[in-house]
């Protein structure tokens, strides 16, 4: 029982997509379920944040000052639009919170707000998925 819960946390750490299909195969109850891809989830934004902060910091280290580029494009519309809440939240709804936190950490980003709402998003979206998938089953 305890490998299958860890297997959950760690799918939920890259992609819960993965994690709550793999508990309910499991045969696990859904609220070990949730708790699993939640704790899975929020740790994985912990560690993308942690990774990528120091990624860019690495990088932009070495990097020569360059004239700034005209911000153009549908990327820039919809961060000018929804900003870190659109990003950091309906970001992690969509794509998953790693690859949020990286646009984020790209688009510089205040990290600790943008956390905040990956770690809203990483919740919301293991509540809505676990739900579909419980009773999704329940109609098998």
């Amino acid at each position: 029982m305890f490998l299958k819960i860890l297997t959950v946390v760690g799918l939920a750490s890259f992609e819960i997509y993965a994690a709550i299909p793999a508990g309910f195969a499991f045969g696990l109850p859904p609220w070990l379920i949730l708790a699993s891809s939640v704790v899975g989830g929020l740790a994985g934004v912990f560690v993308a944040a942690f990774l990528g902060d120091r990624i860019r910091r690495f990088f932009n280290s070495n990097k020569k000052p360059t004239e700034a580029k005209p911000q153009t494009g549908l990327i820039y519309r919809i961060w000018n639009k929804y900003g870190i809440i659109g990003l950091g939240f309906l970001g992690t709804m969509t794509v998953g919170a790693p690859i949020s936190l990286a646009v984020g950490i790209g688009f510089k980003a205040p990290l600790q707000k943008l956390v905040t709402w990956c770690c809203i998003g990483v919740i919301t979206r293991c509540a809505v998925f676990t739900i579909i998938g419980y009773y999704g089953l329940k109609l098998l």
